[in-house]
């Protein structure tokens, strides 16, 4: 019985040291599986959204196509009706001035009455001169001057009213042939004007049709569009899905620290991934920024936050303490209540906010920092400011430009200084993978 019983205890003492191993692995096996059907899911859902998008941009193209035939078919309307309206213009100037001709042929014609009535009288006088004999005429004269001066001015006005009649007739011959042209011309203004008024109304025709057709190239770029909303709107939820999976449930959201990782990158030509695989590795972005308060500035002595353990080194004083001290004072936050990092085997701690900066080193970047933000004070606790300093560290160890070789020494350089070659290995391999994690979780969400 009491083997029995030790028996059961030794596989229940087992069970409990390999379950929380098991279900560890078991919750990252099905992490990695979630993040690898998100990851499927996206991908195909990706390329619907650049299917849709590539018929959407061909359905604009169609409508601004369309589009540009309506406005020239406008435009020929427009000129269209323009020549419509000079043509009746000239069509109500060519009326008048038949008008005017009518007129014109009409006083003519009088004033060639009133010569035919002259020279009839004329002819009739010129008869009665040729039945009656010279003599007769003579002494029918009161004295000789007077039947000659009778005969010179009956022979010079017959003369002129011959040259009249001709004159007349044919100024008149001229105003009708002046007449017939304007008709024609004012019957080939109207038969143009018919032919406008027609090329107009077929104009209108083409422009109903092509309005109909964009009427329907814009009900299907609605649709598109409503499409590519959906499938966007659906992308950016498994983008926050993966958020979380990659690591988002940090004190610094990972949407936030790889905006803040970009800003750096932009001004300092460090990568954001490398960035980012520092602030994981120093402080799980953000959740772990210090376990110890600082209790004496004279020896940088301290203790631990939760515990009240007391540690010797808590920072180095002063060369730290007293920069930490005039920080905080700046900040207006309590240096006796404000979280650092713990002493570390054979060195110090005193780090601060989520890139981990020990005072004397922060200081150095104080203006960088501000001068890249724009900002008046900095603050080792906000994200952004942490993260452009860990940027401007790594480019002044020689990160800038992405080579593997030269991320890797100065994420060595970043933790261990001068011994780097020795010291840091561990730390920039660590470092490393971090980077290309998140270069792929970066690639994964769509940034750059």
């Amino acid at each position: 019985m009491q083997v029995r019983i030790v028996l059961i205890a030794l596989l229940v003492c087992a069970s409990l040291a390999i379950a929380p191993a098991f279900i560890h692995a078991q919750t990252t096996d099905d992490i990695a599986a979630k993040r690898a059907a998100l990851q499927a899911q996206l991908d195909t859902l990706n390329t619907q959204i650049a299917q849709t998008q590539s018929t959407l941009n061909t359905l604009h193209g169609e409508h601004s196509s369309l589009q540009r035939d309506i406005d020239i078919l406008t435009a020929g309307i427009k000129q269209s009706q323009l020549q419509v309206q000079a043509t009746q213009l000239q069509i109500q100037a060519l009326s008048q001035n038949i008008t005017l001709q009518n007129k014109t042929i009409t006083v003519l014609s009088g004033k060639i009455d009133d010569q035919h009535q002259a020279l009839a009288d004329i002819i009739r006088q010129t008869r009665q001169l040729d039945d009656a004999s010279l003599v007769e005429v003579a002494f029918a004269s009161e004295d000789l001057n007077t039947f000659f001066g009778d005969v010179d001015s009956f022979a010079s006005l017959q003369e002129a009213l011959g040259a009249s009649t001709a004159k007349l007739s044919d100024t008149k011959d001229q105003t009708e042939t002046q007449k017939e042209q304007l008709t024609s011309q004012e019957t080939q203004k109207e038969q143009l004007k018919t032919l406008e008024v027609q090329e107009q109304q077929k104009i209108q025709s083409q422009q109903k049709q092509k309005q109909v057709l964009l009427s329907q190239t814009k009900g299907q770029e609605a649709s598109y569009q409503s499409t590519l909303d959906v499938q966007q709107k659906t992308a950016a939820q498994i983008r926050d899905e993966l958020f979380a999976l990659a690591g988002g449930g940090g004190a610094i959201p990972l949407p936030t620290a790889i905006a803040d990782a970009k800003i750096a990158s932009k001004i300092t030509g460090v990568r954001a991934a490398m960035i980012l695989a520092i602030l994981s590795q120093e402080s799980d972005l953000g959740k772990n920024t210090g376990q110890c308060l600082v209790t004496d500035l004279t020896t940088g002595d301290g203790k631990g936050k939760n515990t009240g353990t007391p540690f010797e080194g808590v920072m180095k004083a002063p060369r730290d303490t007293t920069v930490f001290k005039q920080l905080m004072d700046a900040l207006g936050r309590d240096w006796t209540t404000t979280a650092v990092s713990c002493p570390q085997p054979g060195g110090y701690g005193g780090a601060m906010g989520p890139t981990q900066f020990i005072p004397s080193t922060w200081v150095l970047y104080q203006t960088r920092i501000e001068s890249a933000l724009g900002v008046a004070t900095t603050d080792p606790w906000n994200a952004l400011h942490a993260i452009t300093a860990t940027g401007l560290y790594l480019e002044d160890v020689g990160a800038a430009g992405g080579s593997s070789a030269a991320e890797s020494e100065a994420a060595a350089k970043y933790f261990a200084g001068g011994n780097w070659a020795t010291a840091g290995q561990s730390y920039a391999a660590s470092v490393m993978s971090k980077a290309a994690q998140f270069q792929e979780d970066i690639d994964t969400l769509g940034s750059s």
